[in-house]
């Protein structure tokens, strides 16, 4: 069954505006708005001047609400997923439309080096609940630390469960030659009515370059 559930952002206890979004949980996980999203989604208002006009590009979207955000307080913003997923990209298309909002939509498959990834040029890189599937870790981060090297100076933003404890993304981001930046508890980022009505463990992490591969990404490019 398909629902439109809104979602309001603003300051103190005064709405500034809403997003709609269309949900089917019985059709595909992509297609409904867990609570990583909303976590992020805050984090993105909270922090709306350093997302004001820059690049951003939401992995794993589904239904795109961090990305909405962006694109509401004036990102320039891609929305991607799997492309083999077409209903959830086109549900994408449908929520854009619903909220008057522009945003390119873009089948974007991790650990697939075609066309769709070598036109993306980010600040930031949003991703809500991309660390789900260990089967897909490796290709998620292959596909991070990529665009990162691609654009000296970008962040990669994600909310994730801590389910096994943050030392899982810290092998990951040793093995892929990153580091965190700030590491924060997603419930302490959210107003107290929203956090009331979620359930979890949920992590907030900013994740760059480390150094090593800042300096092996800057002797690659002199070459």
């Amino acid at each position: 069954m398909t629902t439109i559930s809104r979602h309001f952002f603003g300051d103190s206890d005064e709405a500034v505006f809403s997003i709609s979004i269309v949900e089917n949980m019985k059709e595909d996980y992509g297609l409904f708005v867990w609570p990583c999203s909303i976590v992020l989604a805050d984090y993105v208002w909270q922090q709306r001047l350093r997302f004001s006009g820059g690049n951003v590009v939401e992995l794993g979207a589904g239904t795109c609400l961090p990305g909405l955000i962006a694109a509401k307080i004036g990102s320039n913003v891609t929305l991607t997923d799997d492309a083999n997923r077409l209903e959830v990209l086109e549900n994408m298309r449908t929520v854009c439309e619903l909220n008057k909002l522009k945003c390119e939509v873009l089948g974007l498959t991790w650990g697939v080096w075609d066309a769709s990834i070598f036109s993306l040029h980010p600040k930031i890189i949003l991703g809500a609940d991309v660390l789900y599937d260990a089967r897909a870790f490796d290709d998620l981060f292959a596909t991070v630390t990529f665009l990162l090297q691609s654009n000296p100076g970008s962040v990669f933003i994600t909310t994730y469960h801590n389910r096994s404890g943050h030392h899982l993304i810290e092998f990951l981001m040793v093995k892929w030659g990153l580091k965190c930046v700030k590491l924060l508890d997603g419930f302490s980022l959210l107003p107290s009515e929203k956090a009331a009505r979620l359930s979890g463990n949920i992590q907030l992490a900013e994740i760059v370059l480390s150094h090593e591969q800042i300096e092996e990404t800057s002797s690659s490019g002199a070459r």
